[in-house]
């Protein structure tokens, strides 16, 4: 399958911000992104939704695509958000990560404004004709309170710089619209539908645990792509399990940052208004984390 972005199909992982002492830690920064290098991961994303991107100030948010950039030293791709409830503001930060270096942007929806679709379309194309790079656009809208709807994205398809979708609906009908309808190359925004999502036509997945279980998350793809489906379904029921056992504790990146510290590599404290999990939630991952052979 040939799609507009293809260099980005397999799994792309949603990094945390690592913080110590309420700064964020760029040595451990540095040590995630080569977790996911050696583990031959397509893309990293930081500052997203499990990057805490909506805690990080500005001059955060421009420090930490540049430490990923640095970091990645072209060895892994690099898609930091870049989106906005303010048009200028993801204007601004986009045109940061183009300056920094990045190979793509993931702009978010805009979120608790709730704009009409006319309102997506032009916040959009307004980034993809005034900064030179891959845009994804990236539809949650449980978390922004409204659906880009497939119409729209199918029209945004039109204009050359949106190349990806990722796809965060939970609506198999939405994704199968805009693979069907376009050559967009679409992603996962949900671990646990990597695989029925390439099954109506995505490419794989921007992915939370992959944080934690990259090589499995990329053997599940690359099954897939080769026609084994009964190696992918079993895969896939074997992920499945930990993304719904884990992610369903509580609001991401609260889980899987409690995931890592329990498996040795801390990712430092959240930031407020997230908050820690609690102690019988934590009993609850630390089963699934041994349930999964982790521990």
């Amino acid at each position: 399958m040939s799609t507009r972005s293809e260099e980005f199909s397999g799994l792309s992982v949603a990094l945390i911000t690592p913080f110590k002492k309420e700064q964020v830690d760029y040595e451990a920064f540095q040590q995630q992104i080569e977790f996911q290098i050696q583990a031959g991961t397509t893309a990293i994303i930081p500052v997203g939704t499990t990057g805490e991107s909506p805690t990080l100030d500005f001059d955060e948010h421009e420090r930490v695509i540049k430490a990923a950039v640095e970091a990645a030293a072209g060895k892994i791709k690099v898609m930091p958000g870049t989106g906005a409830n303010s048009t200028e503001e993801a204007l601004w930060l986009t045109r940061q990560a183009k300056k920094a270096g990045a190979d793509a942007a993931l702009v978010v929806g805009p979120y608790y404004n709730k704009p009409m679709q006319e309102g997506f379309y032009q916040h959009y194309k307004l980034l993809a004709e005034s900064v030179d790079i891959p845009i994804c656009v990236y539809n949650i809208p449980g978390r922004t309170g409204k659906n880009i709807e497939p119409s729209t994205i199918i029209r945004l398809a039109e204009l050359k710089n949106i190349t990806m979708v990722k796809e965060a609906t939970g609506s198999l009908d939405q994704a199968t619209a805009i693979t069907a309808n376009t050559d967009l190359t679409v992603l996962s925004g949900d671990d646990s539908l990597t695989l029925p999502l390439m099954a109506v036509g995505g490419r794989g997945v921007i992915s939370v645990v992959g944080n934690i279980v990259p090589k499995d998350m990329i053997a599940m793809c690359k099954v897939f792509d080769a026609g084994n489906l009964e190696e992918a379904r079993r895969l896939h029921f074997k992920t499945f399990r930990l993304c719904r056992d884990m992610l369903s504790l509580a609001t991401n990146p609260i889980p899987i940052k409690a995931a890592m510290k329990m498996l040795g590599r801390d990712s430092g404290d959240l930031r407020l208004p997230l908050t820690p999990l609690d102690e019988k939630d934590a009993v609850t991952l630390r089963k699934t984390l041994t349930d999964y052979g982790l521990m």
